[in-house]
């Protein structure tokens, strides 16, 4: 039985314990069994060495640790986790802080710098963004070279070619060349979504840049009329190996970068016919385009549009020339008045012919034909007021209401029609033939 607050072989109130009277191994408390007091020691003995030193410490039994050395090294343990905690905490609160204990580390950190913008400079197509060769690569310039995974400008019109990479600068080749006289875009997508740098930079918003391209050429269209038989002149290039007809690549090519050559007149025609030759609204240029129109079910109307020359481009590329050859026409007034009709450089008809009288004279001046019958009943109104309905053949009008016909007289070679060019029945069928659509017709007097 344990006494709270004494041990067998303690002092009494006063006295003091003999120093060979120790308390019997039975009766020493347990490891785990301590009392409040013996808990309390080591906190009271820790503030005071000089205190701990005046109190002898009680003797150790045989093969035991005395209590207060227990105590003391429960107290160095307590000490050594409690710096140990301090440290823990001051080292959390630095790595929380992003600095370290150390000299070198403790700079402060930084964060990464956001990645530049990435900028488009220029978008150019041989070097120029107006009037450009369509065939020519579009160039684009970057403020930096584009990360791999990027997505690339988009062009309009679309056209088949391919993109290639060299640092900052985008290049798009055209397999197909684009039309003359077309308006190119290129857009470039902006945001998350749009280009991005190797760096990561993003385009901040899309960006949309414009060309042009050049018209098409007056030139190239004089070349092609030529080699397709729809003038009276011929066309030969200066160097041997320049391409011919191919393809609509080919062709479009061409009309940007026309090849070196020279035209000459095809031998047997008038020298008059000369005078109408010059620039691309000259007459036989009228005449060419409204006889090629005329061939592929085209209005006639002598101007060249876009669709025209597509039509032109593809006839070019498939060497489809013109089944009805170069026809020119000539009536004239000196007496005795004739009709003379060349083909392909040779006369295929002269003869005596009507044109009209004083009071309704057919007019002087060259003009394309535009309208053809083989049979007509002519409507009009004579000089005298009265009205007219006659049947004609072979008809082939050219200005106005002047036309070159059948139409039945006693004779021929002087003024009798109301404008027309009158010939006898068997040389106006024969002459029909030839005077297709856009064959011009001269009237001299």
């Amino acid at each position: 039985m344990r006494i709270p607050g004494w041990a067998r072989g303690a002092a009494g109130p006063g006295g003091t314990a003999s120093s060979g009277d120790s308390a019997p191994a039975a009766d020493t408390a347990s490891s785990g069994d301590t009392t409040a007091e013996q808990a309390a020691a080591p906190a009271a003995a820790a503030p005071g060495a000089a205190d701990a030193a005046a109190t002898p410490a009680p003797a150790a039994t045989a093969g035991g640790i005395s209590r207060v050395k227990i105590a003391g090294l429960a107290a160095a343990v307590i000490g050594v986790l409690a710096v140990a905690g301090v440290v823990a905490i001051t080292l959390s609160g630095a790595k929380a802080s992003g600095r370290t204990t150390s000299t070198a580390a403790g700079q402060p950190a930084h964060a990464a710098s956001p990645a530049t913008p990435l900028q488009v400079l220029s978008v150019t197509q041989g070097g120029a963004t107006t009037r450009t060769d369509g065939a020519d690569p579009v160039q684009v310039r970057l403020s930096t070279p584009l990360a791999a995974t990027s997505p690339m400008p988009v062009i309009r019109p679309a056209v088949s070619g391919t993109w290639k990479r060299a640092g900052d600068t985008l290049t798009f080749t055209p397999a197909f060349p684009f039309e003359p006289g077309t308006a190119v875009r290129v857009r470039f997508p902006g945001g998350q979504l749009g280009l991005r740098s190797a760096a990561g930079g993003l385009l901040a918003s899309p960006v949309v840049d414009h060309l042009s391209t050049k018209g098409w050429s007056d030139l190239r269209l004089k070349q092609l009329l030529a080699q397709l038989g729809y003038l009276p002149l011929s066309w030969t290039a200066q160097d041997p190996t320049a391409f011919q007809p191919d393809n609509m690549a080919t062709e479009l090519a061409a009309e940007y970068a026309p090849p070196a050559g020279s035209f000459s007149w095809q031998q047997g025609y008038p020298k008059i016919l000369t005078t109408f030759w010059g620039g691309p609204s000259s007459l036989i240029m009228d005449g060419a385009i409204r006889a090629f129109q005329s061939n592929e079910g085209l209005t006639m109307t002598g101007v060249m549009t876009g669709s025209v020359w597509h039509d032109l481009l593809r006839a070019a590329a498939k060497g489809q020339t013109n089944p009805n050859g170069y026809s020119y026409a000539l009536a004239s007034k000196a007496m005795p008045e004739t009709l003379t009709v060349w083909h392909n450089g040779h006369v295929v008809m002269h003869t005596l012919a009507n044109t009209g009288i004083p009071a309704a004279p057919t007019a002087d001046g060259t003009n394309p034909v535009y309208l053809r019958y083989r049979f007509q009943i002519m409507r009009g109104t004579n000089p005298d007021g009265s009205k007219y309905a006659d049947p004609v053949s072979w008809v082939s009008y050219f200005s106005a209401g002047e036309a070159v016909h059948y139409f039945p007289r006693g004779s021929y070679g002087w003024p009798q029609s109301l404008g027309c060019v009158e010939l006898p029945y068997a040389q106006a069928e024969q002459v029909w033939p030839y005077l297709t659509y856009g064959t011009l017709v001269t009237v001299a007097g």
